[in-house]
């Protein structure tokens, strides 16, 4: 290769800009990071804006063989946010696998998103989504919904069909962005505040140093881990309880959380907060 063409080649190269908060600005950030990180089957539909809002669209936490697009036999139109390959910035991976399903024929695929081209405006999903429009996430108990109502699967789809039925851990979404998982012999309740992260921890630490920051008896704060520019908190909670238990008493923690963040305005740490914050701080982990 000459050196002219080496040139060429070095203007053409993309660079890969990474983007630490790719959902920032929509109001379906937390549901899109859960799906993304830790709910194994489920679905949404999109708020589309402008030019496509009259489209139907679904976004999926995984789709077969784990392809970023792909259309039903049956027209319906499917994104998945738990992919292959991805570039620095999630939000235009996920716009530009929107905008290939929406041109694309039923039964069409797209395994993997673009992430070499240069950047448009308008592919990202800030570009393409109702910003204010939270996601209302269904949780399914298995990945039936990857096939139009009737028909079999057959092929590499029926043999990812099994192996995803075979490894999905049991998962109902209590509120918004939050989810009880059950976990081999654990439970959890892992919870995407969409909150900027110092804040979110002086609020937790307020509740630590009260005693509040728990869901009851035989429950207790694990720590919390980062997804997507987000801090995520996870309690244990005991696994013999169903899911449907620990909606009343997360929706009684939530309420102390919000005022907790209320109350910062108002008062700073005290030197109680200060060192469960620092305690709270020491408990994070990574989820996988």
């Amino acid at each position: 290769m000459g050196k002219a063409a080496r040139k060429k080649e070095r203007k053409q190269k993309v660079r890969d800009v990474f983007v630490g908060r790719p959902f920032e600005g929509l109001a379906a950030e937390p549901e899109l990071i859960a799906m993304r990180e830790f709910v194994p089957s489920g679905t949404a539909r999109l708020p589309l804006a402008g030019e496509h809002a009259d489209r139907k669209v679904t976004v999926a936490s995984v789709l077969p063989m784990a392809a970023a697009a792909f259309v039903r036999g049956d027209g319906e139109i499917y994104i998945g946010l738990q992919v292959q390959t991805r570039s620095g910035d999630i939000s235009r991976d996920l716009g530009r696998a929107l905008l290939w399903a929406l041109d694309a024929e039923p039964g069409a695929v797209l395994s993997v998103p673009d992430t070499t081209s240069p950047s448009q405006p308008g592919e990202r999903l800030q570009d393409l989504l109702e910003a204010d429009t939270p996601l209302d996430v269904e949780v399914h108990e298995d990945f039936s919904w990857w096939l139009p109502e009737g028909e079999e699967p057959t092929g590499e789809v029926a043999m990812s069909l099994q192996r995803a039925n075979e490894a999905i851990m049991p998962t109902e979404r209590l509120s918004p962005g939050a989810y009880w998982v059950l976990a081999g012999e654990k439970a959890h309740l892992r919870w995407v505040w969409p909150a900027e992260e110092n804040r979110l921890m002086q609020a937790l630490a307020r509740l630590s140093a009260a005693g509040t920051l728990t869901l009851g008896d035989e429950t207790k704060f694990a720590g919390s881990f980062r997804a997507h520019g987000i801090l995520v908190p996870v309690w244990d909670l005991d696994p013999e309880a169903h899911a449907r238990e620990w909606a009343e008493p997360a929706q009684q923690l939530g309420k102390r959380l919000e005022e907790a963040f209320a109350s910062l305005d108002a008062t700073q740490l005290d030197a109680t907060e200060r060192r469960a914050r620092d305690g709270l701080i020491g408990r994070q982990f990574t989820l996988r």
